[in-house]
């Protein structure tokens, strides 16, 4: 089976061409899988099912043989920020427990009732990715559609085989504030926060001076689901362009949109060269002396 292969109909679109694929050479499963193929492929022996979503409601159900490891735990908060990436001993260890190896493909399921909540699955996915797990998907529309379908569901809680995790991490994907600083010219900074946050209705700060906006919530359907393919499209071309080989460091308030951002533009539109700032605008608003615009669209 190819990434490219269709899966259902949310992202049937996958199969018009390698461009929206970029990584078929080495992906098992597409970067978003619907429903029907995560039910149809559950006995699957070699798919790791990861439910993020907090214990209490894990335990009231799931998707069968879904091993439960909340958010909390890919992004951890301390030291003054929220939702950091761990160390890497902590990820591998974490990874290790849950039965995940860097070649046994990962869908990650969460609720979609918030727009925080729709990122916290990408959010996850990225940091598997980080990992180097080679095949992560989420699934469309998450626990919360996986539900209104009525789709097998169990309240039995999965015991995973713990392994010694064999992948190499890698953190290119990674920018930071010095970073953010010295990127030139031809760089793109994109801020994924609401319009009122960018604008500085929120905060009179506003954003990173520089900074273009493209809403996470814009980009996701009132049920839950990642918009069409060429919505996505047209959506980040619009603000990015089409140029997938220039730099574009993708931020929010905290790191949850913005690893949206990065999955839609990395995994599903194949831009190249995307990285998310991982301290984002609760590192940046600190430094009084980091350069911010308000009530002004750049």
């Amino acid at each position: 089976m190819t990434a490219c292969k269709s899966t259902g109909l949310a992202f049937a679109l996958f199969a018009l061409g390698a461009a929206l694929c970029p990584a078929a050479t080495a992906r098992d499963i597409e970067p978003v899988v619907s429903t029907e193929w995560l039910e149809q492929n559950l006995g699957r022996a070699d798919l790791t099912v990861l439910d993020v979503r907090a214990p209490e409601r894990y335990a009231k159900g799931h998707v069968p043989g879904a091993v439960n490891v909340p958010t909390g735990l890919w992004a951890p908060s301390g030291e003054g920020f929220t939702l950091e990436l761990p160390s890497d001993a902590t990820l591998q260890e974490l990874l290790g427990k849950a039965g995940v190896t860097a070649a046994r493909p990962v869908v990650v399921v969460n609720h979609t009732e918030s727009d925080f909540a729709r990122s916290d699955a990408t959010r996850v996915a990225w940091t598997l990715l980080v990992a180097g797990v080679r095949s992560v998907a989420v699934l469309d529309g998450g626990s919360t559609k996986w539900e209104r379908e009525k789709r097998p569901s169990s309240t039995e809680a999965a015991q995973p085989q713990p392994v010694t995790y064999d992948g190499k991490i890698s953190r290119s994907s990674v920018a930071t504030k010095a970073q953010v600083l010295r990127r030139s010219k031809k760089s793109i900074l994109l801020d994924t926060r609401t319009t009122e946050d960018y604008f500085g209705v929120t905060d009179p700060k506003g954003h990173i001076k520089g900074a273009k906006s493209l809403p996470i919530p814009w980009q996701y359907t009132r049920g839950g689901s990642l918009a069409a393919v060429p919505t996505l499209r047209a959506m980040v071309e619009g603000v990015t362009g089409k140029d997938r080989s220039r730099e574009v460091i993708v931020y929010c308030g905290v790191g949850g949109f913005a690893s949206a951002e990065w999955y839609i533009m990395t995994e599903i539109l194949g831009y190249k060269d995307v990285k998310v700032y991982d301290g984002s605008w609760e590192e940046w608003a600190k430094d009084p002396a980091a350069p911010v615009a308000a009530y002004v669209w750049e």
